[in-house]
């Protein structure tokens, strides 16, 4: 028995030894099939045109793979700055055919393209758009393309991109390339000789889990146009309702034969020549779209579409013009500058028409309307870049939410197609406008708008209005904070809140609404009330009083699973909330027993960051790839060591970025990392909501900023090398700063920004 029982539990050691060595196999038969794919650089494409100018400094792969949801989630899809149109492969995963691990549409790490789409969002963790999918093929493979399950493999060795630009040539031979104007996406394709080509256009396509409803195409023959719509509901849009979305296309050649197919319509060419098709879009009507089409290309070719969508890029690229750095530096600031200029989106047509959020038809009186505001994220950086480099299309950007403000009630956090989306919290456009109107920038209904901020701040949102405005917002006013046992996530509502209201009382200073600035301003440092002297972290108080008990500080709330340790804090740990008043640096100083321990503990706390860059647990020390932590560098400066902001600024610049497919520490969120690397790198930072700028140190030794009013901005640096990251003194337009910031006002009719530098810090 004993013996017949030893040789059982043999041979089933023998089973599991197996097992593991299997499974371990298998892992590292993934993992090398995975690391095949990624380290596979874009090559070159045959006959593909070449990037010039600044152009040829990006790389639009950067932040385009990584750990799915710790992804850039950027895009290499073709568009113009802020375009309608981005146009780009969807592509998907070998492992399990998944869609969408990068919400743009296309991860680095996939080797399949379904299909190439027109609409997406860019660095943002939403699976929104993918509209009119077309997908090439040959009519002797037809009927595998027609299966649900279509894809062509492709290599990143066949791939080719930049500004305006993408092509591949994927496995089966056909050669895909792609350009836009800001409403239209042109396709063109190559086919291999002697096959028929073949279009595919899916009218009901969707990026992931997407759908679509009322989706129509129609082809006529005697002209050989294409229309059709749908109503899509992605991450967002399901949130109000549905976006309708219309097209209008063209295609070049002869077309022997056509079928339509429930949403699939199917084009069959003559062998031989190569295939053009352009296909524009409008979210008001399919005449507004054949108007879109009709204007943007008016008989350009492909070739010089490319050209005049990379000059638009390199028209932003001239706004900032750099000496020095490394190549890979210049390569990574540009690419971020791209990024910054992708989203928001144009939604008007050229004759001026959109969809506002009362979902009536309305006319622009001469500006463009956007829409796609990653506001909870995008205040912190991109807006105020655009304050100093393009005051003309900000300008326009806030006229845009002044018109959601007429026409939906109230001014949104997270803006999309025709609706708030009500992703995240708070009302943090308030910091935006605020600060836009204090730079200057007042061609705005801005008294309508402030009126709308206030009545949010105060009584809450409208009757009608879908914005679901600030949660807790009774008992913040009535306790001064958000108390842990009625509202939820409320430190970090409190802290935004805080931040939100100081950004309220300088606006009203700024329109002469004094009594509106004090009550504001005595709100916005409601954030005393929920710092714990005796553990030194911003921390849930109850509406008694009471400090919440369970308190673990680096525990990241995506890891809590029953809030039991975070339920006060938001994509985050306590210990990253704890550093979480950067419009309040000096008083959250003065908490702390002492400068130096506030200083102790901030080091040591950006020391203890995760050193991967994107890795998949950020850790709860230091997270550059979420929003509300990427000031915390700059706080050294409100306790008198600008040594320190330098040293980590400088940091951050050399390790949490680079030129791969990951690029990023997390989502781009519209370019707000990237807006981060731009402004941090020419050596300055902005407070978001006041006028104010923290110095840092620059990572190059020349930059001339155009700030888009007839002024420029020189920011220079004497005995700048790589390794030199201390300033010993800085001049503003002559005169010494004897502080570590300066503001707006300052530097808005241009000048010289020039840093001496130094190996060690100044005694």
């Amino acid at each position: 028995m004993c013996r017949r029982l030893r040789r059982s539990l043999r041979w089933l050691s023998v089973a599991v030894l197996l097992a593991v060595l299997v499974s371990l196999a298998a892992l590292l038969g993934v993992y090398g099939y995975h690391g095949a794919i990624v380290s596979a650089a874009p090559g070159e494409l045959a006959g593909a045109p070449q990037a010039t100018g600044r152009s040829a400094q990006v790389d639009v792969f950067i932040a385009t793979g990584g750990v799915p949801w710790m992804s850039g989630h950027n895009s290499v899809a073709a568009c113009v700055p802020f375009g309608m149109v981005r146009l780009g492969p969807d592509t998907e995963n070998w492992l399990g055919n998944q869609r969408c691990l990068n919400r743009s549409g296309y991860c680095y790490s996939d080797n399949r393209i379904i299909g190439f789409s027109h609409t997406r969002l860019v660095g943002a963790d939403a699976k929104e758009g993918g509209v009119f999918r077309v997908f090439p093929t040959v009519a002797s493979d037809l009927a595998n393309a027609l299966a649900p399950s279509r894809f062509a493999a492709f290599s990143h060795a066949h791939e080719r991109a930049f500004p305006g630009y993408y092509g591949v040539q994927l496995d089966n031979g056909i050669v895909a390339e792609m350009t836009a104007t800001t409403r239209v996406g042109i396709h063109r394709y190559l086919f291999p000789e002697g096959e028929s080509p073949v279009l595919l256009v899916d009218a009901g396509s969707a990026l992931g889990d997407g759908r679509t409803e009322n989706v129509s195409i129609h082809f006529a023959a005697e002209s050989g146009e294409i229309t059709g719509s749908a109503r899509i509901f992605g991450s967002f849009s399901r949130r109000y309702g549905g976006l309708d979305v219309f097209f209008a296309a063209r295609v070049s050649g002869e077309v022997k034969q056509h079928r339509v197919q429930d949403q699939l319509l199917t084009l069959e060419f003559a062998a031989g020549e190569p295939v053009e098709l352009q296909l524009a879009l409008s979210y008001v009507s399919i005449a507004n779209a054949k108007e879109n089409l009709a204007t943007e290309t008016a008989g350009n070719s492909f070739a010089n579409t490319v050209a005049a969508a990379e000059a638009d890029w390199e028209e932003i690229f001239s706004r900032i013009d750099l000496e020095g750095g490394s190549e890979t530096e210049q390569r990574i600031f540009y690419t971020a500058l791209m990024r910054a200029f992708t989203m928001p989106t144009t939604f008007s047509d050229t004759n001026g028409q959109y969809v506002g959020f009362d979902k009536a038809i309305h006319t622009t009186d001469g500006f463009t309307y956007y829409t796609d505001f990653s506001i909870w994220d995008t205040f912190r950086t991109v807006h105020p870049l655009y304050s100093l480099i393009a005051p003309r299309e900000h300008t326009d950007m806030l006229r845009s939410l002044a018109a959601m403000v007429r026409e939906g009630g109230a001014l949104p956090r997270w803006p999309s197609g025709t609706g708030y989306t009500n992703c995240m919290f708070g009302t943090p456009a308030d910091i935006l406008v605020s600060e836009a109107y204090q730079k200057g920038l007042r061609d705005f209904d801005a008294e309508g708008v402030y009126a709308a901020a206030r009545s949010t701040a105060t009584s809450g949102v409208p009757n009608g209005s879908a914005f679901s405005g600030r949660q807790g917002l009774a008992e913040y006013l009535e306790f001064g904070y958000c108390p842990s046992d009625i509202v939820r996530e409320s430190v970090a509502c409190t802290l935004d809140y805080a931040w939100c209201d100081g950004a309220l009382a300088l606006w009203a200073h700024a329109l002469g609404k004094e009594d509106d600035a004090v009550m504001f301003q005595r709100r916005s440092e409601g954030f005393r009330h929920v710092w714990n002297p005796e553990t030194q972290f911003f921390q849930g108080r109850t509406a008694g009083g009471d400090f919440d008990p369970n308190l673990r500080p680096l525990m990241l709330t995506y890891l809590d699973a029953h809030h039991e340790y975070t339920d006060a804090y938001v994509e985050g740990s306590a210990m990253q909330w704890r550093w979480g008043t950067p419009y309040s640096a000096a008083v959250l100083v003065d908490l702390w027993p002492t400068r130096d321990a506030f200083v102790t503990e901030l080091q040591d706390y950006l020391d203890k960051s995760n050193t991967r860059v994107g890795w998949w647990n950020p850790g709860g020390h230091y997270w550059h790839g979420n929003e509300p932590f990427i000031h915390a560098a700059y706080l050294f400066n409100a306790a008198g060591r600008p040594d320190l902001t330098q040293t980590y600024v400088r940091r951050i610049l050399a390790t949490k970025y680079s030129d791969d497919h990951i690029g990023l520490d997390g989502n781009d969120d519209g370019g707000t990392l990237s807006a981060w690397y731009v402004l941090s790198s020419l050596g300055f930072y902005p407070v978001a909501g006041t006028t104010r700028y923290e110095l840092g140190s620059p990572l190059f030794t020349r930059a001339v900023i155009n700030l888009g009013n007839g002024h420029s901005l020189t920011v220079s640096a004497d005995g700048h090398t790589t390794d030199t990251v201390r300033v010993d003194a800085v001049h503003l337009n002559g005169q010494p700063l004897t502080t570590s910031h300066f503001t707006h006002a300052a530097i808005a009719q241009g000048g010289e920004l020039h840093f001496q530098m130094a190996a060690e810090p100044k005694p």
